[in-house]
């Protein structure tokens, strides 16, 4: 035989081999499928409707409900049950020659797992123990094979679902770390809507939420409130441009940074003006807070500026007071404002106390 008669003799063993598997592997798909159906052969159906009792349901007529104990398997004879498993898994609809209720009947006084509903006018076979045991006496090959059916299906369908639940688990984790990772996600953007761009110090709309909060939890004690502003910060923007200005602010919001407890917030209001919120109703705790903060930024100054000659800081001016939690915004800001102007007005770079204003008449 020459080689291209014996390359035609020849089997392609691989695509062979792969066709074999597929057939093999479809062959046991479908004999799994034929031993865990509910449907009974015409020899099962015709020995269970000899030997059982035949009983009439009406449509929506409650066979069991789960979690009940039952002794009786059931065999659709005419119409359709539905078995509901609950927990959101699938109804399953049973048609005629289906069988269900079959581990009550083989192990007994067994909890059912389902609820069991006539959909319409139908007629069962009801088999117990006594007629299962004539059952065994008259036929049993059929019931041999039966059982051994019975026994793969509640396997088959117990782990079906195991598949299930660890599906639904996974969904559930996957649910809950989409929500975690939304959580978080809100929880950036509200810092970001709380928080100044420039500096990273809280804006004027994270201070009145935060204080709101503080509210809401029923803080009564005073606070102490420190304003802050830039001493001839418009001549830094003007002469070196305002990305010095910026860096400036950057500065002094580093100050603030440094001298907050954890109780304390820092805030930046607006332009070059910036506030402390200090959690305590002391005057030498604020004016202590109020001092370092003038102070620091004089020791900067006393530095010089950097090496291209640009400033890294300007004198602060410091108005500091105790306030009422509970009082209005705008009352606080107008005392602890008086303060600062004074400060500013003896010259800046200094800190000046403000007692609670007269109430106006």
């Amino acid at each position: 035989m020459n080689r291209e008669n014996l390359a035609f003799a020849m089997p392609d063993r691989t695509t062979d081999g792969k066709a074999g598997r597929t057939v093999d592997a479809s062959r046991n798909a479908h004999d799994v499928m034929a031993m865990t159906s509910a449907i009974l052969s015409a020899d099962e159906f015709e020995l269970f409707a000899r030997m059982g009792r035949l009983r009439h349901v009406r449509p929506g007529e409650m066979l069991f409900r789960r979690g009940d104990s039952g002794t009786v398997m059931y065999v659709i004879s005419r119409g359709e049950i539905d078995l509901d498993f609950g927990d959101d898994l699938q109804v399953k609809r049973l048609g005629p020659n289906e069988f269900f209720g079959e581990l009550g009947l083989l192990i007994g006084d067994h909890a059912r797992s389902a609820d069991a509903i006539a959909v319409c006018e139908g007629e069962l076979i009801e088999l117990r123990h006594e007629e299962f045991e004539r059952l065994v006496d008259q036929d049993p090959a059929t019931v041999s094979f039966f059982l051994r059916r019975a026994i793969m299906r509640v396997v088959y369908n117990e782990q079906g679902l195991i598949r299930r639940l660890r599906r639904r688990n996974h969904d559930l984790q996957a649910a809950l770390d989409s929500l975690h990772t939304t959580t978080h996600q809100l929880n950036q953007t509200e810092e970001l809507v709380r928080t100044d761009e420039l500096t990273g110090l809280y804006n004027r709309r994270g201070l009145m939420l935060h204080m709101q909060e503080c509210r809401e939890i029923g803080m009564t004690s005073a606070l102490g409130l420190v304003l802050v502003d830039c001493d001839r910060f418009k001549q830094v923007n003007d002469e070196y441009g305002h990305l010095v200005g910026d860096r400036v602010l950057q500065s002094v919001a580093s100050i603030l940074r440094a001298v907050v407890g954890p109780e304390d917030l820092a805030c930046r209001l607006g332009g070059d003006e910036f506030c402390l919120v200090v959690a305590s109703g002391q005057r030498d705790d604020v004016m202590r807070v109020a001092s370092y903060v003038a102070r620091t930024a004089q020791d900067l100054l006393a530095l010089g500026s950097d090496e291209g000659g640009t400033p890294i800081i300007c004198p602060l001016s410091v108005g500091a007071c105790l306030v009422e939690a509970d009082a209005d915004w705008n009352a606080w800001y107008a005392q602890a404002d008086a303060a600062l102007y004074r400060a500013k007005r003896l010259g800046g770079g200094r800190v000046e106390w403000q007692d609670p204003l007269p109430s106006p008449a």
